[in-house]
């Protein structure tokens, strides 16, 4: 399914940054439209800042896919962090513990096409997203 795979360390604001321009490369690349390039590296963002921050760092793979029909990227952003002790309260809209772009997960789950989280109090947290060309 995926033919080419990029792994970045999240342990410094730099790092985010780097998680921005590699997922900005990748989408041109798999030719999303510039809405949805924009869509992705926002939600991206916001998500290596939250490993950052809230996960105490870790780490972001992003990936080329492909399915029957069409290219995308998908990214995973884990850390072995604290977990989300309330995840219907993190994913409800507004909710923020600051710090962040504002958008919080359920604004960074609106920007994508797929979004799956896996968190356990005192075991980390892993979301993976994917967006699909149109």
């Amino acid at each position: 399914m995926s033919d080419e795979s990029q792994r970045l360390a999240v342990v410094t604001d730099q790092d985010v940054v780097r998680v921005r321009q590699l997922v900005r490369t990748v989408a041109v690349a798999v030719k999303l439209s510039l809405v949805d390039q924009t869509k992705l590296v926002t939600a991206a963002s916001e998500l290596a800042r939250n490993t950052l921050v809230y996960g105490g760092g870790g780490e972001v793979v992003v990936s080329r896919v492909q399915n029957d029909r069409r290219a995308g990227i998908k990214i995973v952003f884990a850390d072995e962090g604290p977990g989300i002790a309330d995840l219907d309260l993190a994913l409800t809209d507004g909710y923020t513990t600051g710090g962040g772009l504002g958008l919080g997960l359920s604004g960074a789950r609106r920007l994508v096409d797929e979004f799956d989280i896996r968190t356990e109090p005192g075991n980390g947290t892993t979301i993976t997203v994917t967006k699909w060309c149109r």
